[in-house]
Formats: C-alpha cells, structure tokens, sequence
C-alpha cells in the first residue's frame, strides 16, 4: 500500500473548516460515538456542537477531501439511524486538537 506523506505546513493551508448539519432520525444513541470514532480515524478535528434526536451539528477541520469522506460515511454510517439531508457551510473559529463531543444526544 503506497504512503502518502504531507508536508504539515502545506496541510495546515489547505485545510477546509466547515460546519455540517445532518437532519434525519438519530434515535440510536450508538450514532454519536460512531461520528467521534470515525473523525478520528479520517484525522479530522472538531467538536459536536448540538446533538438531538432530529438534528446533529458538527464543526469539522481537515483536509477537503476528509471531510467529503465524513459526510459520506454520515451518509452510509450505522444502521439503526437515517440521515435525510446534510448541509455544508464554512465554519467560523478554529476546530479543536483531536475530536471532541461537547454535545451529547438527549434521546432514549
């Protein structure tokens, strides 16, 4: 499998800083640890900003093409949850180090 390394100082520069909002059905409480675990896995950065059972908003930094593969995965993630539309926009203020859920759901 071939290696592809970054310069860090180019990376920094081409990071894209979104805010998405997924609207669905996210009763099953497995949904936001399954977003925090595979941020971590594409390398992105952020925080959960709100979590409910209809809606889930998300700060995201990393690089384009990460945070494309994080809505898909949304898309196609766990199951048990449906996500019927995601909303993209260019996030203000900086992402956190590593992942982060501030919010969590309030469902059963």
């Amino acid at each position: 499998m071939p290696v592809v390394q970054r310069d860090p100082e180019m990376a920094l520069a081409s990071n894209a800083r979104e805010q998405m909002i997924l609207r669905g059905e996210f009763s099953a409480g497995s949904f936001i640890p399954w977003i925090e675990t595979y941020a971590r896995k594409l390398g992105l950065t952020g925080t959960i900003q709100k979590a409910g059972a209809d809606c889930i908003e998300l700060q995201l930094e990393g690089p384009p093409e990460l945070v494309d593969a994080m809505e898909v995965g949304c898309l196609l993630g766990p199951i048990e949850i449906w996500v019927e539309t995601i909303e993209r926009r260019p996030a203000n203020g900086m992402a956190a180090q590593g992942f982060e859920g501030n919010a969590r759901q309030n469902v059963p």
